[in-house]
């Protein structure tokens, strides 16, 4: 793909998180013609990881992993002449930067190395709390015992350490597209107000962010996925215009299809007419994929509208400690003599708490896995023989939660038949929550360090931007003719993902033909009906029409989320799956041939 003045930027992304596979690096080295690898290792719990790091050694408080990748690729680096983007800094971007600098001395390399900081709004928290700050989604007050708060920072400052020559810039907190973002903003000379640019080369970078999860990571038809062991990590061919095309490294594994890379559009992300960063407002909820070639995917159609005045901060607090313990039990009834074991267990513990005069439990969970139990109600699997016993707690107290670890080994001799595989005692940990809340641009000062020079970026206040709606979709249906009940993953694909508390839904109709039956069937009543075990609060649904999909944002879904959940999946990575069982009600002659 080339743009009408002939350019082209090639964009590879080498990790979606801290902990991504090793072979991403290399491989990416080896595309010709890559301009920048990025890499995004940054969650919203990885921050509070990192602050207790550094709090331990001020050498460290960024992602480790970064320095070693580098460091075992630093040759072919400085030879390609590709430039490198990571948001590694995590809450000591100095250090990381001090970290590759001393690598790069130590194999005699020159390296331009500059670093972003201005994303820690902790010196503000006093006066903060003093203004009544609130939580965006329910206004509770700043939490005690907070330990991190990072705003998510845009692309601007980016740009700017690319502008002054850097070939490797190293971010702490920022959103996961803006690595992308900047170096297309420094290779285009796009201005800030280029909103439709900015737009798209967005959602570029949220459809590279999370690594193979572009290349048919995640993909709701697995079985259509070859060469896991393989996988391609994303590249984007990236034009002027902002229009741009997803592929892969040839010759590797995975899968780019509009379906693949469509699911990803949706993933993490609330309402896609109104996705809010900090340098722009992403409308693509009339996106256009088409395929461009074998393992290539066209993306145009995207909406771009002026940023807010502020920016989202988000904050993590220690509130209290958890644990979890498993045992595996085989034999008839698995499933019920699980539960038993797990009531058990708990009633033992709350009878040596009561002597002892401790609290009881802030939470439990008794999860059944094998059994189905994230499935609740719908769970088809009551008759399994071999089921694994997950208990996890919450607790104000470390001590009282190593009373739990102590009591999980005796239920194999105490209890019933069948019981084995006992992971050893549960070591509590803290229970880390989020809070998030908006803070006005002007009150945090961004700056580039690159060598002995220090730039102070200007990011500019914003302005209000008002979003074209998108009504909700309503379809005259003709009679049902010869209606027949499947579920929803006949006639549809989907994925979930994770914010805060909350989980997002995306919902993909197989075919146009079948979108109308989606929406009449899957309401926000129906999927919160069907979900009811597991989400507590709203549901809201997006229609998004250039997908042929509709999207769901499911409040209080994932028992508090992240490092807090006592749940097997505190990410809600399961969640699509649960709702994909649903059924529902179509014409038989709409169904693909093989599922009639």
């Amino acid at each position: 793909m080339i743009d009408k003045d002939g350019n082209i930027v090639r964009i590879g992304a080498a990790s979606g998180f801290w902990g991504d596979s090793t072979l991403a690096l290399p491989q990416l080295l080896e595309v010709k013609g890559l301009d920048y690898i990025v890499f995004d290792y940054l969650a919203e719990v990885t921050m509070s990881i990192l602050s207790a790091a550094l709090v331990k050694n001020p050498d460290l408080g960024y992602a480790t992993d970064f320095v070693r990748t580098v460091k075992d690729n630093l040759a072919a680096i400085a030879k390609s002449g590709v430039r490198l983007i990571a948001n590694a800094g995590g809450v000591n971007p100095r250090g990381c930067a001090a970290a590759l600098q001393a690598v790069a001395a130590d194999q005699g390399l020159d390296l331009s190395i500059a670093f972003v900081e201005g994303d820690d709004a902790m010196h503000l928290l006093p006066e903060l709390r003093d203004e009544g700050v609130g939580e965006i989604q329910d206004g509770r007050p700043l939490p005690a015992n907070v330990l991190t708060a990072n705003a998510y920072l845009g692309a601007l400052p980016v740009k700017a350490a690319l502008d002054e020559g850097a070939q490797i810039v190293i971010t702490g907190r920022c959103v996961d597209s803006a690595v992308t973002l900047g170096a297309l903003m420094h290779e285009f000379n796009w201005a800030p107000t280029d909103y439709d640019k900015l737009a798209h080369a967005s959602i570029a970078g949220h459809v590279i962010e999370c690594g193979c999860q572009g290349t048919g990571g995640l993909y709701t038809d697995w079985e259509d996925v070859s060469g896991w062991e393989n996988m391609g990590f994303p590249v984007l061919e990236c034009a002027g215009d902002g229009s741009f095309i997803v592929t892969k490294p040839e010759g590797t594994g995975g899968l780019v299809t509009p379906a693949t890379v469509g699911e990803q559009l949706l993933y993490e992300v609330g309402d896609p007419s109104r996705y809010i960063l900090p340098d722009v407002i992403c409308d693509f909820s009339n996106v256009v994929l088409e395929q461009a070639g074998e393992d290539r995917v066209r993306v145009s159609g995207v909406r771009g509208l002026a940023p807010t005045d502020t920016y989202k901060v988000s904050a993590t607090y220690l509130d209290g400690y958890k644990a979890a313990a498993q045992l595996t039990i085989i034999g008839f009834e698995a499933p019920r003599k699980a539960q038993r074991v797990g009531e058990a267990i708990l009633a033992r513990v709350r009878t040596i708490f009561a002597a002892k005069g401790l609290e009881d439990f802030q939470d439990t969970l008794i999860e059944v896995l094998g059994a189905e139990t994230a499935f609740g109600p719908n769970s088809a699997a009551m008759a399994s023989r071999e089921v694994v016993l997950r208990i996890s707690a919450r607790h104000a107290s470390r001590e009282a939660l190593q009373l739990l670890a102590g009591e999980i080994a005796p239920a194999a001799t105490a209890f019933c038949a069948g019981i084995t595989g006992v992971s050893g005692r549960a070591q509590p940990t803290p229970a880390i929550k989020q809070y998030a809340f908006l803070l006005d641009k002007a009150r945090l000062q961004q700056r580039v360090v690159l060598g002995d020079r220090e730039l102070a970026v200007s990011v500019g206040g914003g302005e209000s931007s008002a979003a074209v709606p998108v009504e909700p979709r309503s379809f005259a249906l003709p009679p049902d003719v010869d209606a027949v009940e499947v579920p929803l993953i006949r006639i549809a694909r989907g994925r979930s993902g994770d914010k805060g508390d909350a989980v997002n839904i995306g919902i993909i109709a197989r075919n146009e033909a079948l979108l109308p039956y989606i929406c009449r069937e899957v309401t926000e009543a129906g999927v919160k009906g069907w979900l009811s075990h597991l989400v507590k609060g709203e549901v809201k649904r997006f229609d998004v029409p250039g997908l042929n999909a509709v999207n769901f944002l499911c409040q209080e879904a994932l028992g508090g989320g992240g490092m807090a959940s006592l749940r097997n999946d505190p990410l809600g990575k399961g969640m699509a799956q649960i709702l994909l069982s649903m059924p529902v009600t179509v014409p038989r002659a709409l169904l693909p041939t093989d599922a009639r």
